[in-house]
């Protein structure tokens, strides 16, 4: 007979079930927790809603005298539960391939453009293109009036192709 047998079988001590007991309790909350989280996300329609976005207004800018270089707006709505992006936009009415870029100021009373790869419009949110932010530079073509409509293609990272219009309004002008 061994030693382990003379002495009968193994009984768990109060102190080992406890240990047990509270080892096994932080995976059970963390697991209760993030079963919670995800059905409350479920429950807000969000669980696997991928983007959609929306155009609810388009407007470029009349340039001024025989200027070419302008800018493009749009107000932008994704309903989806995904951010998507914009990569990108193109304008048959446009003169050259027209560019995303985003306006801050520089201080002392100026500002500073730089081109941007791509403007992001978040899950449930909006992106409302300005010329104080994200915009779309171009070149007009001889003869944009006011109130002309411009076809459009936004071209989102998830979304695919979109087609839109923006009406020519003078700077500071909105839709009418």
């Amino acid at each position: 007979m061994n030693a382990a047998s003379a002495r009968g079988p193994w009984r768990p001590t109060r102190r080992r079930v406890t240990e047990a007991l509270r080892a096994a309790l932080v995976p059970l909350a963390v697991s209760a927790l993030a079963l919670g989280g995800l059905t409350a996300w479920t429950v807000a329609g969000q669980a696997g809603s991928p983007p959609r976005i929306t155009v609810t207004s388009g407007r470029v800018f009349l340039p001024y005298g025989d200027t070419t270089p302008t800018a493009a707006f749009f107000d932008l709505a994704n309903l989806g539960g995904a951010d998507d992006r914009l990569v990108a936009v193109t304008s048959p009415a446009a003169d050259g391939t027209p560019s995303l870029s985003r306006h801050r100021a520089a201080g002392a009373g100026t500002a500073a453009k730089a081109e941007v790869d791509a403007a992001t419009v978040p899950a449930g949110g909006t992106l409302a293109m300005s010329p104080h932010g994200v915009d779309v530079t171009l070149r007009a073509r001889a003869g944009w009036r006011v109130g002309d409509r411009l076809p459009f293609t936004l071209r989102f990272r998830h979304s695919g192709a979109m087609e839109a219009v923006a009406v020519v309004v003078r700077p500071g002008g909105r839709t009418p």
